[in-house]
């Protein structure tokens, strides 16, 4: 696919990204000629079909190429979080034997270096950046730049090797494997095909067609399936160019520079833009979202957890159409999506082309199609677990309506049953709660017990803006103090049930907690695609919500 569009395409732009504050264009026959250098000399290193090889790099420009060529050399791209520690990195390099690896930074390379003795079978590592200490040649780190002149300089005794393997690849040849991020024990490693990532990409690309002056702008880890297959590998497939944001920071900032037709997120990601515009005036709040996501936008995607249908309702009235997802890794990722004319919000839309759903007799989803991994790196009891009679068990629970659209109700492992014996979703829950402008993180709680709790994180700018507009001035004082203030949990008391006002009364929050601080990836509450860890949020809070229990 990537050589068919370098040749259909030749000189129009394939990536852009951002370095020392200017935009710079890579053609698609450039693209090509750097991962054909790259995977030549990955094949001259002694890199073989079927080989890991490891990339722990933030989302850049290199990523990309070294995706492209280690799977011209018919290799299997193994991509690490780069928030992970040394030891995480070391069990997934170890697990898969990595044999050669792309680091972006002396701070991810120091990670490697940290473990490399326990790595025995890691034969070389590259580093992306410019660093004078990465050598040349036989050096323990090899600088980019030299590794990829090293590969033009070989490419026309490569050529016949690299021509043969593609020859020989086949779609259920091994592309990759990613470890699934879990909250218990060792993750696991998926391992998906080139036909699950093409089919997903492709089957994608029919429900929401893309032309060719179209422009997808990524900040989204590529090292999460979500952004690799909607980003990176549908933008190939389509033909169109890959804008790179600098950072998850600098997203808004962009937006603007780069004025892209779509872009694909997770819904905290539009709960935060809300968030910092919205205003009691409802075209000026249209207005000013507009503003921020530019005039060429034609749809927004969101995946990876539940968009909060109240905040879907406000960008779809501002003229931004949220069209929200669904898949796991395991699923390459995509199930089902909404689309051009046929977005429901509240629901996840309607199965790609190619994919079936159903719904087991305990609620939880199944799919199957060629969508659906190949299985877990070398644990077979697992994969025998996830997959029965060719149906992938997702682990999450939902519903499809008469016009077939799909709905996740919550996670199975995730249901709460009360000591009364009602059960309880928390994810409905709390996405009323995150419907709420004052309220900007919310985890419910209260498996076994006579009602329920939650930890709230209040959206602190919105909560000072509206106690003031109810004649409370509480500017100035810190957090840390107002989530202890009686005033500031009697304002929000009010707030959560009329959130959850339409909910049943075993439905709601009777006791809750304010935290002055958002949940974050470094403290390992959230994800790297920003998931709630819910075992790891209530386990560090479980003395104070035990105590909620007691009063």
């Amino acid at each position: 696919m990537h050589r068919r569009q370098a040749n259909r395409l030749g000189s129009r732009p394939a990536l852009r990204y951002k370095r020392h504050g200017l935009y710079h264009d890579i053609s698609w026959e450039q693209y090509r000629a750097d991962a054909l250098a790259c995977a030549a000399a990955l094949v001259d290193a002694g890199i073989k079909p079927g080989d890991r090889v490891g990339v722990l790099s933030e989302n850049r420009v290199e990523w990309l190429i070294a995706d492209m060529a280690i799977l011209t050399a018919g290799a299997v791209n193994v991509p690490p979080h780069c928030p992970l520690s040394a030891r995480q990195i070391h069990f997934q390099f170890e697990d898969a034997d990595v044999r050669w690896a792309f680091v972006s930074s002396v701070d991810q390379l120091a990670k490697i270096q940290h473990i490399r003795a326990e790595l025995p079978n890691l034969q070389g590592v590259v580093l992306f950046d410019r660093d004078d200490a990465a050598g040349q040649g036989k050096a323990a780190v090899l600088s980019w730049a030299w590794f990829l002149q090293h590969g033009r300089q070989i490419l026309a005794r490569t050529a016949p090797e690299l021509a043969r393997r593609e020859a020989e690849l086949a779609s259920e040849h091994l592309a990759t494997i990613m470890y699934t991020s879990g909250t218990t024990g060792n993750p696991k490693g998926v391992m998906l095909t080139h036909a699950n990532l093409v089919s997903n990409a492709t089957a994608s690309l029919e429900v929401a067609p893309v032309l060719p002056d179209d422009l997808f702008l990524n900040w989204l880890p590529l090292s999460h399936i979500y952004a690799r297959t909607c980003d990176h590998y549908q933008t190939l497939a389509a033909g169109v160019t890959l804008a790179l944001a600098d950072s998850a920071e600098t997203v808004v900032l962009n937006l603007a520079e780069t004025q892209p037709t779509h872009v694909s997120s997770v819904p905290r990601f539009y709960e935060k833009v809300l968030a910092a515009v919205v205003c009691n005036d409802r075209a000026e709040t249209a207005r000013k979202l507009r503003a921020i996501f530019g005039p060429r936008i034609k749809w927004l995607a969101a995946g990876g957890a539940p968009l909060p249908k109240p905040i879907g309702e406000v960008f779809v009235a501002a003229g931004l159409p949220v069209y929200q997802g669904y898949g796991l890794t395991e699923s390459s990722p995509v199930i089902s999506f909404n689309r051009l004319g046929r977005n429901k919000l509240g629901t996840v839309g309607l199965p790609l082309p190619g994919v079936e759903i159903a719904i087991g007799p305990d609620g939880e989803v199944l799919t199957r199609g060629p969508h659906v991994m190949k299985g877990y790196w070398k644990n077979p009891s697992a994969t025998t677990a996830a997959i029965g009679d060719g149906w992938l068990h997702t682990g999450d629970l939902g519903e499809i309506d008469a016009e077939g659209f799909l709905s996740i109700t919550g996670r199975k492992k995730d249901l709460m049953v009360l000591s009364n014996g009602k059960k309880v979703v928390p994810t409905e829950i709390e996405g009323l709660l995150l419907g709420e402008q004052c309220i900007d993180q919310a985890v419910i709680y209260g498996e076994g017990r006579n009602y329920l709790s939650a930890l709230i994180v209040p959206q602190w700018e919105n909560l000072r803006r509206a106690m003031q507009e109810n004649g409370t001035n509480v500017n100035g004082q810190p957090e840390v103090n107002l989530a202890k203030d009686p005033g500031v949990q009697a304002f929000l008391r009010k707030r959560i049930d009329v959130a959850l006002a339409d909910m049943s009364n075993w439905e709601q929050v009777r006791k809750f907690l304010v935290l002055p601080q958002q949940f974050t990836v470094a403290a390992e509450e959230l994800t790297v695609s920003l998931k709630l860890r819910r075992n790891v949020v209530l386990g560090k809070y479980a003395a104070q919500l035990e105590a909620l229990y007691k009063e």
